[in-house]
Protein backbone atom coordinates (compact mmCIF):
# COMPACT_ATOMS: atom_id res chain seq x y z
CA UNK A 1 0.00 0.00 0.00
CA UNK A 2 1.18 3.31 -1.22
CA UNK A 3 1.62 6.42 0.94
CA UNK A 4 -0.99 8.25 -0.51
CA UNK A 5 -3.36 5.08 -0.18
CA UNK A 6 -3.29 5.04 3.48
CA UNK A 7 -4.24 8.64 3.43
CA UNK A 8 -7.15 7.68 1.06
CA UNK A 9 -6.49 7.46 -2.16
CA UNK A 10 -4.40 9.13 -5.21
CA UNK A 11 -4.67 12.92 -5.39
CA UNK A 12 -7.18 14.17 -8.14
CA UNK A 13 -6.20 15.40 -11.87
CA UNK A 14 -7.54 18.68 -10.08
CA UNK A 15 -5.47 19.18 -7.21
CA UNK A 16 -2.20 18.01 -8.93
CA UNK A 17 -3.26 20.83 -11.83
CA UNK A 18 -3.40 23.80 -9.37
CA UNK A 19 0.23 22.46 -7.27
CA UNK A 20 1.74 22.61 -10.67
CA UNK A 21 0.41 26.39 -11.53
CA UNK A 22 1.35 26.90 -7.56
CA UNK A 23 4.59 25.60 -8.55
CA UNK A 24 5.19 27.34 -11.75
CA UNK A 25 3.85 30.54 -10.68
CA UNK A 26 5.55 31.14 -7.32
CA UNK A 27 2.25 32.66 -5.86
CA UNK A 28 -0.96 31.57 -4.07
CA UNK A 29 -2.80 34.71 -6.01
CA UNK A 30 -1.17 34.13 -9.45
CA UNK A 31 -1.80 30.77 -9.54
CA UNK A 32 -5.64 31.59 -8.49
CA UNK A 33 -5.54 33.99 -11.71
CA UNK A 34 -4.15 31.44 -14.23
CA UNK A 35 -6.81 29.02 -13.30
CA UNK A 36 -9.56 31.52 -12.93
CA UNK A 37 -10.23 30.94 -9.82
CA UNK A 38 -10.57 32.27 -6.00
CA UNK A 39 -7.47 32.75 -4.00
CA UNK A 40 -9.32 31.07 -1.22
CA UNK A 41 -9.67 28.27 -3.58
CA UNK A 42 -6.44 27.62 -4.60
CA UNK A 43 -5.35 27.51 -1.05
CA UNK A 44 -7.79 24.88 -0.03
CA UNK A 45 -6.62 22.30 -2.69
CA UNK A 46 -2.98 23.27 -1.67
CA UNK A 47 -4.13 22.29 1.95
CA UNK A 48 -5.99 18.91 0.62
CA UNK A 49 -2.95 17.89 -1.59
CA UNK A 50 -0.49 18.37 1.44
CA UNK A 51 -2.53 16.48 3.68
CA UNK A 52 -2.29 13.77 1.53
CA UNK A 53 1.46 14.27 0.89
CA UNK A 54 1.64 14.46 4.65
CA UNK A 55 3.98 17.28 5.03
CA UNK A 56 4.09 20.92 3.24
CA UNK A 57 4.64 21.38 -0.08
CA UNK A 58 5.69 25.11 -0.03
CA UNK A 59 7.17 27.84 2.67
CA UNK A 60 4.85 30.91 2.59
CA UNK A 61 6.80 34.26 2.24
CA UNK A 62 6.00 37.44 1.98
CA UNK A 63 7.18 37.24 -1.85
CA UNK A 64 4.46 34.51 -2.44
CA UNK A 65 5.85 30.64 -1.82
CA UNK A 66 8.73 28.74 -2.17
CA UNK A 67 8.63 25.12 -3.06
CA UNK A 68 9.94 22.27 -0.71
CA UNK A 69 12.32 19.64 -2.03
CA UNK A 70 9.32 17.42 -1.77
CA UNK A 71 7.48 20.04 -4.32
CA UNK A 72 10.49 20.17 -6.65
CA UNK A 73 10.63 16.52 -6.93
CA UNK A 74 7.00 15.69 -7.48
CA UNK A 75 6.91 18.71 -10.08
CA UNK A 76 9.58 16.79 -11.74
CA UNK A 77 7.45 13.52 -12.38
CA UNK A 78 3.90 15.30 -13.02
CA UNK A 79 5.12 18.28 -15.17
CA UNK A 80 5.27 16.66 -18.33
CA UNK A 81 2.67 14.41 -18.21
CA UNK A 82 0.34 16.98 -17.12
CA UNK A 83 1.66 19.20 -19.76
CA UNK A 84 0.58 16.09 -22.30
CA UNK A 85 -2.79 15.66 -20.88
CA UNK A 86 -3.86 19.03 -21.66
CA UNK A 87 -2.24 19.36 -24.80
CA UNK A 88 -4.00 16.37 -25.82
CA UNK A 89 -7.03 17.31 -24.99
CA UNK A 90 -6.83 20.99 -26.68
CA UNK A 91 -9.15 21.23 -29.65
CA UNK A 92 -7.71 20.02 -32.99
CA UNK A 93 -5.80 23.06 -34.82
CA UNK A 94 -4.58 24.62 -31.47
CA UNK A 95 -1.11 25.20 -31.26
CA UNK A 96 1.48 22.13 -30.30
CA UNK A 97 1.98 21.36 -26.23
CA UNK A 98 5.86 22.23 -27.70
CA UNK A 99 7.35 25.04 -29.32
CA UNK A 100 8.50 29.15 -29.30
CA UNK A 101 11.62 29.94 -27.69
CA UNK A 102 13.03 29.34 -24.57
CA UNK A 103 15.71 31.83 -23.45
CA UNK A 104 18.47 30.03 -20.55
CA UNK A 105 21.70 31.44 -18.88
CA UNK A 106 24.19 29.28 -17.11
CA UNK A 107 27.61 29.05 -16.46
CA UNK A 108 29.85 27.40 -19.83
CA UNK A 109 30.88 24.62 -17.86
CA UNK A 110 27.60 23.76 -16.30
CA UNK A 111 25.57 24.16 -19.44
CA UNK A 112 27.82 22.40 -21.38
CA UNK A 113 28.54 19.30 -19.11
CA UNK A 114 24.99 18.59 -17.84
CA UNK A 115 22.49 20.74 -19.44
CA UNK A 116 23.11 20.69 -22.79
CA UNK A 117 21.82 16.77 -22.99
CA UNK A 118 18.36 18.29 -21.92
CA UNK A 119 18.58 21.58 -24.05
CA UNK A 120 19.29 19.46 -27.15
CA UNK A 121 16.21 17.15 -26.75
CA UNK A 122 14.44 20.57 -25.94
CA UNK A 123 15.03 21.59 -29.46
CA UNK A 124 14.59 18.04 -31.26
CA UNK A 125 10.96 18.91 -30.16
CA UNK A 126 10.71 21.91 -31.71
CA UNK A 127 11.78 24.06 -29.69
CA UNK A 128 14.61 27.12 -30.20
CA UNK A 129 16.47 27.53 -27.16
CA UNK A 130 19.07 30.79 -26.89
CA UNK A 131 21.40 29.58 -24.34
CA UNK A 132 23.79 32.73 -22.80
CA UNK A 133 26.67 32.13 -20.65
CA UNK A 134 28.46 34.29 -17.73
CA UNK A 135 28.48 34.54 -14.24
CA UNK A 136 25.58 33.93 -12.03
CA UNK A 137 25.29 37.45 -10.87
CA UNK A 138 25.04 38.89 -14.54
CA UNK A 139 22.36 36.17 -15.73
CA UNK A 140 20.31 36.72 -12.38
CA UNK A 141 20.11 40.41 -13.13
CA UNK A 142 18.92 39.44 -17.16
CA UNK A 143 16.48 37.22 -15.35
CA UNK A 144 15.06 40.20 -13.23
CA UNK A 145 14.78 42.28 -15.95
CA UNK A 146 13.16 40.05 -18.42
CA UNK A 147 15.67 39.33 -20.82
CA UNK A 148 16.13 35.72 -19.88
CA UNK A 149 13.61 33.03 -19.02
CA UNK A 150 15.02 30.70 -16.95
CA UNK A 151 19.03 30.34 -14.68
CA UNK A 152 21.00 27.38 -13.44
CA UNK A 153 22.35 29.62 -10.72
CA UNK A 154 25.88 28.55 -8.73
CA UNK A 155 24.37 31.01 -6.15
CA UNK A 156 20.89 31.34 -4.45
CA UNK A 157 18.97 34.86 -6.13
CA UNK A 158 18.10 37.79 -3.82
CA UNK A 159 16.30 39.72 -6.36
CA UNK A 160 12.89 40.54 -5.70
CA UNK A 161 10.69 38.54 -8.13
CA UNK A 162 12.89 35.54 -8.67
CA UNK A 163 11.64 32.38 -7.51
CA UNK A 164 14.60 30.00 -6.77
CA UNK A 165 14.26 26.16 -7.01
CA UNK A 166 17.05 24.09 -5.17
CA UNK A 167 18.52 21.66 -8.14
CA UNK A 168 21.27 19.55 -7.34
CA UNK A 169 24.62 19.95 -5.16
CA UNK A 170 28.15 19.99 -6.45
CA UNK A 171 31.00 19.07 -4.46
CA UNK A 172 34.45 20.62 -4.57
CA UNK A 173 37.60 18.82 -4.87
CA UNK A 174 41.00 20.27 -4.12
CA UNK A 175 43.38 18.95 -7.37
CA UNK A 176 46.98 18.98 -8.32
CA UNK A 177 49.39 17.50 -11.12
CA UNK A 178 50.81 14.02 -9.25
CA UNK A 179 54.16 15.67 -9.70
CA UNK A 180 53.12 18.50 -7.34
CA UNK A 181 51.59 16.55 -5.29
CA UNK A 182 54.54 14.63 -4.41
CA UNK A 183 55.56 18.03 -3.00
CA UNK A 184 53.41 17.90 -0.29
CA UNK A 185 54.74 16.43 2.59
CA UNK A 186 52.14 14.27 4.29
CA UNK A 187 52.26 14.49 8.15
CA UNK A 188 52.41 17.75 7.70
CA UNK A 189 48.98 18.33 5.15
CA UNK A 190 47.59 16.01 8.28
CA UNK A 191 48.74 18.46 11.00
CA UNK A 192 48.74 22.03 9.53
CA UNK A 193 47.23 21.74 5.95
CA UNK A 194 47.21 25.71 4.73
CA UNK A 195 51.20 25.98 5.74
CA UNK A 196 51.54 22.36 3.72
CA UNK A 197 49.93 23.68 1.01
CA UNK A 198 51.19 27.00 1.11
CA UNK A 199 54.06 26.98 -1.71
CA UNK A 200 51.71 25.94 -4.21
CA UNK A 201 50.76 28.05 -7.12
CA UNK A 202 47.34 28.64 -7.47
CA UNK A 203 45.56 28.40 -10.70
CA UNK A 204 42.15 29.93 -10.35
CA UNK A 205 38.71 30.92 -12.01
CA UNK A 206 39.05 35.03 -11.18
CA UNK A 207 41.19 37.61 -9.32
CA UNK A 208 38.70 37.32 -6.29
CA UNK A 209 39.65 33.43 -5.78
CA UNK A 210 35.89 32.52 -5.23
CA UNK A 211 35.80 28.78 -5.41
CA UNK A 212 39.31 28.65 -3.62
CA UNK A 213 38.72 31.19 -1.61
CA UNK A 214 35.93 29.52 -0.19
CA UNK A 215 37.45 25.95 -0.13
CA UNK A 216 40.50 27.27 1.93
CA UNK A 217 37.75 29.24 4.53
CA UNK A 218 35.72 26.26 4.96
CA UNK A 219 38.25 23.49 5.56
CA UNK A 220 41.13 25.20 6.52
CA UNK A 221 40.04 28.26 8.54
CA UNK A 222 41.86 31.21 6.75
CA UNK A 223 42.36 32.92 3.04
CA UNK A 224 45.03 31.28 0.61
CA UNK A 225 48.38 32.90 1.55
CA UNK A 226 49.42 31.19 -2.23
CA UNK A 227 50.87 32.71 -4.72
CA UNK A 228 48.99 32.99 -8.14
CA UNK A 229 50.05 31.44 -11.26
CA UNK A 230 47.18 31.75 -13.92
CA UNK A 231 43.80 33.50 -13.57
CA UNK A 232 40.99 31.92 -16.56
CA UNK A 233 37.42 32.41 -16.63
CA UNK A 234 36.73 28.50 -17.48
CA UNK A 235 37.00 25.59 -15.33
CA UNK A 236 37.67 23.15 -17.67
CA UNK A 237 40.79 25.56 -18.94
CA UNK A 238 41.67 25.47 -15.06
CA UNK A 239 41.47 21.81 -15.31
CA UNK A 240 43.75 21.97 -18.28
CA UNK A 241 46.62 24.29 -16.29
CA UNK A 242 46.58 22.16 -13.10
CA UNK A 243 46.87 19.22 -15.36
CA UNK A 244 50.08 20.79 -17.00
CA UNK A 245 51.63 21.45 -13.60
CA UNK A 246 50.88 25.39 -13.45
CA UNK A 247 49.42 25.23 -10.06
CA UNK A 248 46.52 23.37 -7.79
CA UNK A 249 43.16 24.42 -7.90
CA UNK A 250 39.37 23.82 -6.28
CA UNK A 251 36.97 22.26 -9.24
CA UNK A 252 33.66 20.76 -8.84
CA UNK A 253 34.12 17.04 -8.89
CA UNK A 254 32.07 16.47 -12.05
CA UNK A 255 34.73 18.98 -13.52
CA UNK A 256 37.42 17.18 -12.45
CA UNK A 257 36.29 13.33 -12.36
CA UNK A 258 37.69 13.01 -16.09
CA UNK A 259 41.07 13.64 -15.11
CA UNK A 260 40.89 12.29 -11.47
CA UNK A 261 39.94 9.13 -13.06
CA UNK A 262 42.50 9.17 -15.70
CA UNK A 263 45.57 9.78 -13.08
CA UNK A 264 46.39 13.52 -15.07
CA UNK A 265 45.77 14.80 -11.39
CA UNK A 266 44.87 13.60 -7.99
CA UNK A 267 42.97 14.62 -4.97
CA UNK A 268 45.69 16.60 -2.61
CA UNK A 269 42.95 16.94 0.33
CA UNK A 270 40.20 14.85 1.52
CA UNK A 271 37.96 16.20 4.35
CA UNK A 272 35.56 14.26 6.14
CA UNK A 273 33.08 16.02 4.71
CA UNK A 274 32.59 16.77 1.18
CA UNK A 275 32.49 20.75 0.37
CA UNK A 276 29.41 21.50 -1.39
CA UNK A 277 27.64 24.30 -2.99
CA UNK A 278 24.35 24.25 -4.34
CA UNK A 279 22.83 24.43 -7.71
CA UNK A 280 19.68 26.35 -8.11
CA UNK A 281 16.84 26.42 -11.10
CA UNK A 282 16.20 30.39 -10.94
CA UNK A 283 12.61 32.02 -12.77
CA UNK A 284 10.80 34.97 -12.35
CA UNK A 285 7.77 34.74 -9.92
CA UNK A 286 4.45 34.90 -11.55
CA UNK A 287 6.03 34.84 -15.14
CA UNK A 288 3.65 32.85 -17.52
CA UNK A 289 5.65 29.76 -17.95
CA UNK A 290 4.92 27.78 -21.51
CA UNK A 291 4.89 24.42 -21.98
CA UNK A 292 8.52 24.50 -23.53
CA UNK A 293 9.93 26.55 -20.49
CA UNK A 294 7.80 24.23 -17.99
CA UNK A 295 8.74 21.14 -19.64
CA UNK A 296 12.30 22.19 -19.25
CA UNK A 297 12.45 23.06 -15.72
CA UNK A 298 10.43 19.34 -15.32
CA UNK A 299 13.42 17.78 -17.24
CA UNK A 300 16.14 19.70 -15.72
CA UNK A 301 14.99 18.57 -12.30
CA UNK A 302 14.88 15.39 -13.26
CA UNK A 303 17.84 14.91 -14.86
CA UNK A 304 19.75 16.17 -11.82
CA UNK A 305 18.35 13.40 -9.45
CA UNK A 306 20.58 11.09 -12.00
CA UNK A 307 23.51 13.34 -11.96
CA UNK A 308 23.57 12.66 -7.92
CA UNK A 309 26.22 14.83 -6.14
CA UNK A 310 28.55 16.81 -8.74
Amino acid sequence: MTEYDKRGGLPSLDLLLTFLEIYRAGSLSAAAQRLGVSQPAVTGQLARLEDQVGEPLFVRTYRGVTPTRRAAVLASRIGVHMDGLRGALAPEGTEPVLGGTVRVGGAAELMTLRVMPVLADLGRRGVRVQVTLGLADDLLSQLASGALDLVVSAVRPAQEGVLALPLVDEEFVLVAAPALAHTVDSERLAADPAAALAHLPLVAYAEELPIVRRYWRSEFGRRPPNPVSLLVPDLRAVLAAVAEGAGVSVLPRYVAAPALDAGEVVQLHHPEAAPLNTLYLAVRRGASAGPALAVLRDRLQRAARGWGGL
